[in-house]
């Protein structure tokens, strides 16, 4: 298992914790270490500190150095976006070479409250209200349910020593408002306990989306096919009418979306509902333009959707 440790009193509790049971669980641990390269000053004493801690524990320790805002600026992204996928993508990679089957991160309860309220102001569905989950693909989250309080007082009773980033306190970052505003804001003025009620509501809504997932797999089965071009070998992917038109709204939505990550494009809303209305009542021989030469032909009974000139912006036709 690969544990991030930032250094900060999340991940730094989180090590010590996996450190704790690793024998009774049979944990084979790597700690990993990275320079996001944005806070020179900071930097060396967390390192030192997660390297003294992983040499106490007799745990492996690996470092790593990113190239944040220069990723940031070539894939106009943000910088807490692109830190994100660097970060992940680097701990993926060591989790490969030392053959570990998870990545441990230190996300508490209070992020998970963080993280609900910022995805409800963009405008998530249920899958997105529905939070972090504990486990989610090579990602574990084992301190999901802990309060950081409750952490807090842990390490203090401890000795544990860890560092706080100062970017935290940032109020140019909206998860820093967040956290540091709304959230206080809310719990004065409205719910003392709405860290915990935005919890039990993800709670709630993760149950549901574990239903829906297992409709809208049942659902795949019924209506989706798949057709290979014997000439050029792309694949297409074709959603069959009548039995996709009998599905509830919302399974139409959530096949579309499916089908629409499959064929590697944008699962925008706009898209789906632009494919949900071409099923119900397209015309024959017409079609739909979607991004990166993306199309939709409608038939009488199925849609196909294809990549006819590959994955790249054309103005062709699939009917003359």
């Amino acid at each position: 298992m690969v544990v991030a440790v930032s250094g900060g009193p999340d991940s730094m509790a989180l090590l010590h914790l996996l450190a704790g049971v690793q024998k009774q669980l049979n944990l084979i641990l790597t700690v990993v270490w990275l320079d996001h390269g944005l806070r020179p000053k900071e930097m060396p004493l967390e390192e030192q500190v997660v390297a003294g801690a992983a040499e106490i524990l007799e745990i492996p320790f690996v470092t790593g150095q990113l190239d944040v805002t220069g990723v940031a600026a070539k894939q106009h992204l943000s910088i807490e976006h692109a830190a994100r996928n660097l970060r992940y993508s680097v701990l993926r990679k060591v989790a490969a070479d030392c053959q570990a089957e998870c990545i441990a991160v230190g996300h508490t309860a209070d992020d998970q409250a963080e993280e609900i309220l910022l995805r409800l102001m963009r405008g998530s569905g249920r899958k997105g209200l529905s939070g972090m989950s504990m486990c989610s693909n090579d990602l574990v989250r084992p301190l999901l349910c802990t309060d950081k309080a409750e952490l807090l007082g842990w390490l203090q009773e401890r000795g544990i020593e860890y560092c706080l980033d100062a970017s935290n306190e940032d109020l140019k970052f909206l998860r820093n408002r967040v956290r540091l505003q709304l959230l206080p804001f809310l719990e004065e003025n409205f719910d003392a306990g709405i860290r915990k009620s935005l919890r039990k509501t993800a709670d709630s809504l993760a149950e549901d989306e574990q239903l829906l997932a297992e409709l809208t797999d049942a659902a795949m089965v019924e209506v989706i096919r798949k057709r290979q071009d014997a000439a050029t070998a792309n694949e297409s992917v074709l959603i069959l009418r009548q039995p996709f038109c009998k599905l509830h709204a919302a399974l139409q939505r959530r096949v579309v979306e499916q089908v629409l990550w499959q064929m590697g494009a944008r699962a925008g809303y706009d898209h789906i509902l632009l494919i949900v209305k071409a099923a119900a009542g397209g015309r024959n021989n017409s079609e739909l333009h979607l991004s990166r030469g993306l199309r939709v032909g409608v038939y009488r009974d199925y849609l196909e959707l294809s990549y006819p000139a590959g994955r790249t912006s054309w103005r062709g036709r699939l009917f003359s």
